[in-house]
């Protein structure tokens, strides 16, 4: 054994090991930059087709009114499901709309993907629990027992779209919420330097798009409904909306009051960026201090056997050889 450990160690061991980890990090440095994808080039080439998008919108609404009639919709196998099986309003529904349009999912696609997982789901996990079941192993369970459980994953399936779709929606609420201060800290000095508002929202998005991705998207369609809607408040209104942050909302409300009756916008600016560090530093600090409970198990669990080994391990030897 003390032999092998020692060949192990050797010169020429060590040396060729080496080199290994040397040429494998020279191949991943030279590949890194081919591997990864620019996913902020591609999310503000989406949001400059916005404005095209939403016109394109008004104009068939106008058209529709003026004919009164429907146009057909492109015919796909998810859209013909949905379509066969969705009764009432569940394509209409504004709580699924608003949930997918803050997890980023725009467009009519998204809703027909959402309910058509919603109907999949349940049978497939309904089949496939039974099957394991019956075929792999039963866990000594009764027949009804095995219905049961197929019956609860069933269920649980039906609510596996909305589990990832809150999942999406808080990770990209933590990403506006980390980068939103800083995007306030710019905005306001950019308005403060005599740019339009349009024109600050344009600038930050550009320039905030390297720390937050999400937040850049946002303020860049937020840039679009100003130049396009009639009304600029429900641009505002349509980030808070977008965003679903209590931040994001009072700087919509701020900004909205500003245009309305002329107040200040810097000193608003200013009052909410210090009022989103501070929920961003209370954040921070709430979960600093959850991480004593946290780390108490970890600790017991793997530090102190090893502690004890150590304290306890001569001890035992030389009792051992004595006695």
């Amino acid at each position: 054994m003390f032999e092998f450990i020692e060949s192990m160690f050797s010169v020429e061991n060590v040396v060729m090991l080496l080199t290994a980890l040397a040429a494998f990090a020279t191949i991943v440095t030279l590949t890194a930059p081919l591997m990864s994808s620019d996913k902020l080039g591609t999310r503000m080439k989406l949001v400059s087709t916005e404005r095209e998008a939403m016109r394109a919108r008004a104009r068939e609404a106008l058209a529709q009114e003026r004919t009164r009639l429907r146009q057909a919709p492109t015919v796909g196998f998810k859209k013909k499901v949905v379509e066969m099986f969705a009764r009432g309003n569940m394509l209409e529904n504004a709580e699924i709309k608003a949930k997918l349009r803050q997890a980023g999912f725009r467009g009519p696609g998204p809703m027909y993907t959402f309910i058509f997982f919603r109907f999949v789901m349940p049978p497939i996990l309904f089949v496939f629990t039974l099957l394991y079941l019956v075929l792999l192993n039963d866990f000594g369970l009764e027949p009804m027992a095995r219905f049961a459980a197929s019956c609860a994953a069933a269920f649980f399936g039906f609510y596996v779209p909305n589990v990832f779709v809150e999942n999406v929606i808080a990770r990209r609420q933590d990403s506006i919420r980390k980068a939103f201060p800083d995007a306030l800290d710019l905005l306001l000095i950019c308005v403060e330097s005599g740019m339009s508002i349009e024109a600050a929202f344009q600038k930050v998005a550009a320039e905030i798009g390297d720390q937050s991705v999400e937040l850049a998207e946002e303020l860049g369609l937020t840039t679009a409904e100003l130049s396009y809607l009639q009304e600029r408040r429900m641009a505002y209104e349509n980030l808070s909306k977008r965003t679903g942050l209590p931040g994001v909302k009072a700087v919509s409300t701020s900004l909205i009051q500003a245009e309305r009756y002329g107040t200040p916008l810097g000193q608003a600016l200013r009052v909410m960026a210090q009022e989103n560090r501070d929920m961003r530093m209370s954040e921070a600090e709430k979960k600093a201090a959850s991480l004593p409970p946290k780390l108490t198990v970890p600790m017991i669990v793997f530090f102190l056997p090893a502690l004890f080994g150590v304290i306890l391990g001569p001890a035992i030897i030389k009792a051992t050889s004595t006695f």
